[in-house]
């Protein structure tokens, strides 16, 4: 049996900061065309059937528009990544779709494309929740726990994660969404020494 062939896939979650198995290279780079955001239940990793979490999923710019109503983001459509060269096969998780992209990368100050697969929430997945108002999303992440840890740890790792990867990577939604957990974070904590 002959064995499989390395190749590349873009990690745009928990990924970046908690790299896939058998990683032999990696680069920052970013997709055109998606967006990302925390539209995929996490009942097994950040959250439980009963109160699922949310984390990131990427769903293609054009299928998020129909979901949009409440994103205070709605033009953005450049996500940054790290695209790790593996092997072998990465295995997806509970909703997303395997898909071949092309993922961007600078060097030399030269943009260069290089092929790759990338797993992708799909709306017609049982775990994809759309849109959901900034204030409402914060709340849950804010309240979500499960096996993996709090939802808003991923979120505070992945919103760092993504400071770090390159001097141009920015995430309007990720940051704006950051801001308002944290601002939970001060509120409950204030509440806490009120008492």
């Amino acid at each position: 049996m002959p064995s499989k062939a390395p190749y590349v896939v873009f990690g745009y979650g928990s990924l970046i900061f908690k790299p896939p198995p058998h990683v032999i290279s990696q680069a920052p780079g970013f997709l055109k065309g998606y967006v990302r955001r925390f539209s995929q239940k996490s009942h097994d990793h950040r959250g439980t059937p009963e109160n699922p979490g949310r984390v990131v999923t990427l769903i293609h710019k054009e299928d998020w528009d129909h979901f949009s109503g409440s994103d205070a983001f709605p033009d953005e459509d450049v996500v940054w990544g790290i695209a790790y060269t593996i092997n072998p096969l990465y295995e997806s998780e509970d909703g997303y779709t395997l898909e071949t992209l092309d993922v961007y990368t600078i060097e030399d100050g030269i943009e260069k494309v290089v092929t790759h697969n990338c797993y992708v929430g799909r709306p017609d997945n049982p775990s994809f929740v759309g849109s959901e108002p900034l204030g409402d999303l914060a709340d849950r992440i804010w309240r979500s726990v499960g096996p993996s840890g709090k939802n808003k740890d991923y979120l505070y790792q992945l919103a760092e994660s993504v400071r770090k990867l390159a001097p141009a990577s920015f995430d309007s939604h990720l940051f704006a969404l950051e801001d308002r957990v944290r601002e939970l974070d001060d509120k409950n904590s204030d509440e806490t020494q009120a008492q």
